[in-house]
């Protein structure tokens, strides 16, 4: 049996996950969260709703990914850069060829051991949607990495690397889309605080794009979807 996360909150799970929802699908900070509830007679402080952010992304995340479609098996892998505590901090993705999210990870160095790394989880996450093909940019740290991965395949059976820049458009656009999101945050003060509240924007994101079984169509179908995640009534 799950443990109840809304256990000693003072608000209703209702009125936390519609606040969730709404920072990380929508173009808002907190500050705004805060207003478009206040305008619906709800007076929540902006740092409990990045509490709240922080808490119910993540457990989104965990509760969705059972219900998540299959992944496809070409990857197109790139990473990007957001601001993190004053600093850039790298950002790496990798989607399918049907623009669904395989994972992510935020390191703060751009290396050949942070590449390795993503690639390890990302296979990991995968699970039985091992990758035929990865497309990535000329970064030498992917064909290195993927070169390792394919030691002990025989050969035309390993991972076909794809280093052409112009055939990762999908992801370059899904960055994109991302970074339009995460724009009025105006940054994270943690690496912690990034990783929790990115987790939410990508469940949300994944969830609002169809990607997972029993979702309904249209807005109202991903509050129900979300809400069930909970056992919380619509």
């Amino acid at each position: 049996m799950q443990r109840n996360p809304f256990k000693h909150h003072r608000f209703s799970p209702d009125v936390i996950l519609c606040a969730v929802r709404w920072y990380c699908r929508f173009s808002l900070s907190c500050r705004d969260v805060r207003d478009l509830l206040a305008e619906r007679g709800i007076n929540v402080d902006a740092s409990t709703i990045h509490r709240w952010v922080r808490k119910f992304g993540p457990e989104i995340a965990k509760r969705s990914f059972k219900h998540r479609s299959w992944r496809g098996q070409s990857w197109h892998v790139d990473e990007t850069y957001i601001r993190v505590g004053g600093k850039w901090r790298y950002l790496w993705r990798a989607v399918d060829q049907n623009g669904q999210l395989v994972d992510f990870r935020l390191t703060a160095r751009r290396d050949i051991k942070a590449a390795r790394a993503f690639l390890k989880q990302a296979c990991e996450n995968a699970r039985l949607y091992q990758p035929r093909s990865i497309t990535t940019d000329k970064a030498h740290s992917y064909a290195r990495v993927i070169g390792e991965m394919n030691r002990f395949e025989l050969p035309g059976e390993g991972v076909l690397h794809i280093n052409r820049k112009w055939k990762n458009n999908r992801i370059e656009s899904d960055h994109a889309a991302l970074k339009k999101l995460i724009t009025p945050m105006r940054g994270f003060k943690s690496l912690s605080s990034a990783k929790a509240t990115l987790r939410g924007i990508e469940a949300i994101r994944t969830i609002k794009n169809g990607h997972v079984h029993g979702k309904e169509p249209g807005v109202e179908g991903e509050i129900r979807f979300v809400s069930k995640l909970f056992g919380v009534a619509a």
